[in-house]
């Protein structure tokens, strides 16, 4: 979050933002704080002094305590402010979008994934099948707790406080490239059978129907048309 800022004016507060002030009088529904605005007095209610649950306000706090507050909402046509010590989310469930592009860390693993702390109010999880392109045996694999890691929100369901990231979704697919000598390996043997069978084809067709010497002859075509394709093939390798 963002340092501590000292404020004079209510047009200048903004949400999320981060103020010093002093206990100014302690109430049984919470406490007003002075935050050196000239307009007035910030509104802090019982409930967001701190997330377990407070039963009596001066169990916490006494005029004259210096407090750190953060601005929860502003209300600049009836003066008023209200302010919470609860540190809030970098990012609110209405801030956060399908298609986003954030950077997180990774504060748990599971067998079926990630969980990765994007400044949300919880983590959300990088499934297993989103974490890389390809095949993976175990989440470790390719992470460790504590890494930062780019990822895209891919799915909010804010009724469940549930965010689907995924981080191959951020990282271009590998290329296959086939190697050239691959390639000649493949044509080959294809253009040698294609030689092969035209020609054990027309030998077929006149067997038979031919003298000695004709025979010869084909058999002589037959290994002229070999050696040409052969030789075709060298000159395009």
């Amino acid at each position: 979050m963002s340092e501590e800022i000292q404020i004079t004016s209510l047009g200048d507060i903004r949400p999320k933002m981060k103020l010093k002030g002093t206990v100014k009088q302690v109430q049984l529904a919470g406490a007003i704080i002075d935050v050196g605005i000239e307009e007035c007095d910030a509104l802090l209610h019982i409930s967001q002094i701190r997330r377990r649950r407070v039963n009596n306000v001066r169990d916490v706090l006494e005029e004259g305590q210096k407090v750190t507050v953060w601005v929860r909402s502003v209300d600049h046509e009836n003066a008023r402010l209200d302010v919470t010590m609860i540190e809030p989310p970098a990012l609110d469930w209405n801030e956060i979008e399908e298609g986003q592009i954030l950077t997180g860390k990774v504060v748990r693993i599971e067998k079926f994934g990630v969980f990765v702390d994007i400044g949300a109010e919880r983590p959300g999880l990088v499934h297993i099948s989103e974490m890389a392109h390809g095949y993976i045996n175990k989440p470790e694999d390719v992470v460790s707790k504590g890494q930062e890691v780019e990822v895209k929100v891919i799915g909010i369901n804010r009724s469940k406080r549930q965010i689907d990231l995924s981080m191959k979704a951020v990282t271009p697919e590998p290329q296959i490239e086939e190697r050239e000598e691959e390639r000649q390996e493949e044509q080959l043997p294809t253009a040698m059978q294609i030689a092969l069978e035209r020609a054990l084809a027309q030998s077929k067709a006149n067997e038979g129907s031919q003298g000695g010497r004709k025979k010869q002859q084909k058999r002589n075509e037959q290994e002229d048309i070999i050696r040409r394709t052969l030789e075709r093939h060298n000159r395009g390798s």
